[in-house]
């Protein structure tokens, strides 16, 4: 009898337990307080029993979608989503329910890259971004949906990583990025729709870290990680991917931004590579076609390295007119010589929004872009120049221009005295009479003194194509 009651228990626990395990389970990137794209059909997926049928009921329309678990339990399915608004419920069933609640619907957009996309609006110990405190104390927003990746590498593939959709408030706003805060922010205030900013960045991570090993593929000069480090280095090829984008690849939203380069800056031939490589890799993944993907170039800053890193922000400005949907917020203007995180958070967001706002949103009307270069003519000893993007003319602010040079046939650099008049930009020295090249800000570190009348700096740019060194 004792052995009967024994093994009546045991069924009964065993009963018990795949009642339990028949729960849908969902990866953290869906929760409560999600924001969910506008007007699209974005993917929901998770786990359930082998073969479970599950049911997804979107409160919005009252719809029904049904699908079924494969043999490993897994099931994915799309929902279509109304314009902007809520909040509303999602109820997930495999016979037990679960609801998601508080959903907002909105604009969603991915945020990664190194530390410059790291740093929280609070700062890192020590390195203050402006006006920090009261951005902090002013943050209370219902319609803005914050979600922190933590970090996490490794060589495999993952499901699932640690995160947590939370309001817009203070505490949390104060740790979350604030290039990424920024740029939501504006996106809020002018769209006047939901925003949900996903963060999953890593100071001083290489490009390569973010790609996936399909892409790694294509750069043969790049060699895969071992599939059995338990701890691989954090710039191997793939191990950021792995941990911290591939949990959410297929996630519905709008597009990314993206603030790296600094760990690649003494290889630009091979970042502009990777630059386009990493685009084509995310959108090949999401599958919603060539999303936006919007990046700050990087600042300016006193490196010691030989190669100056001028011809990295290059090939950023290189990428940004090569590449598919793509544009590059400028940070010429706010650079810090000994410090390599700019305290102008706002400056980087706000760009970046603009960006996003003209060229994914159509609005009009203001500008998104600095001046860049275009052409060049000789006239004697003088070289002018022609930009783009400056349909309203030329400004230094009431700076003088200290950061040009200029070359003859024989590629020696000296300073040149540069002015600007009602028919444009002059360069020239005393020391080339026969001028053929000129560049501008070529260096780690300078102070940007260029702008266009909205405001917004130009890159430093070369005329010629003589050989990086």
């Amino acid at each position: 009898m004792k052995y009967q009651i024994q093994i009546l228990l045991i069924t009964i626990l065993c009963a018990f337990s795949v009642n339990l395990e028949a729960k849908v389970k969902l990866p953290s990137i869906f929760g409560n307080g999600m924001v969910l794209q506008q007007q699209t059909e974005v993917a929901i997926w998770g786990t359930a029993n082998e073969k479970a049928a599950v049911n997804v009921v979107t409160s919005w329309n009252n719809q029904s979608y049904k699908t079924k678990a494969d043999e490993k339990g897994k099931w994915k399915l799309k929902v279509k989503t109304p314009e902007a608004g809520g909040p509303y419920s999602i109820t997930i069933s495999d016979g037990e329910k679960i609801v998601l609640s508080d959903i907002l619907i909105g604009e969603v957009w991915v945020c990664s890259g190194q530390s410059n996309m790291e740093m929280p609006v609070k700062g890192y110990k020590n390195q203050p971004v402006l006006g920090s405190n009261k951005t902090i104390a002013t943050s209370s927003n219902p319609e803005i949906r914050l979600f922190n990746v933590k970090k996490q590498k490794t060589v495999i593939p993952q499901e699932d990583f640690t995160g947590l959709w939370t309001h817009c408030e203070p505490e949390y706003v104060a740790n979350i990025s604030a290039t990424a805060y920024y740029f939501g922010r504006m996106l809020q205030d002018v769209l006047k729709v939901p925003v949900g900013i996903i963060c999953s960045s890593w100071g001083g991570t290489n490009i390569v870290a973010w790609t996936s090993e399909n892409s790694i593929k294509q750069f043969n000069w790049l060699e895969l990680p071992s599939k059995d480090q338990e701890s691989p280095d954090t710039n191997a090829p793939t191990v950021l991917f792995n941990g911290m984008i591939n949990p959410m690849v297929g996630y519905g939203m709008r597009g990314v931004i993206w603030y790296q380069g600094e760990s690649n800056r003494n290889e630009p031939e091979n970042y502009f590579k990777y630059m386009k490589g990493i685009m084509d890799n995310w959108r090949s993944l999401w599958n919603i076609g060539d999303f936006p993907f919007y990046f700050c170039q990087i600042a300016p800053y006193g490196y010691n390295d030989k190669l100056n890193s001028a011809f990295l922000r290059e090939v950023q400005q290189k990428a940004s007119f090569e590449a598919k949907n793509s544009g590059m917020a400028c940070l010429m203007d706010v650079g810090e010589e000994f410090c390599i995180h700019p305290a102008d958070k706002e400056a980087a967001g706000d760009r970046l929004a603009y960006i996003a706002l003209a060229k994914t949103y159509n609005k009009k009307g203001f500008a998104y872009s600095g001046p860049v270069y275009k052409s060049m003519s000789t006239e004697g000893s003088v070289i002018k120049l022609s930009f783009d993007f400056a349909e309203n003319g030329l400004t230094t602010f009431g700076k003088p221009l200290t950061n040009f040079i200029i070359a003859g046939d024989d590629q020696k650099f000296y300073p040149a005295n540069a002015y600007l008049t009602r028919d444009g930009l002059f360069v020239s020295s005393p020391r080339v009479n026969k001028p053929v090249a000129v560049r501008y800000a070529w260096e780690h570190f300078v102070v940007g003194e260029l702008f266009n009348t909205e405001g917004l700096p130009a890159s430093s740019f070369r005329t010629d194509d003589w050989e990086v060194q």
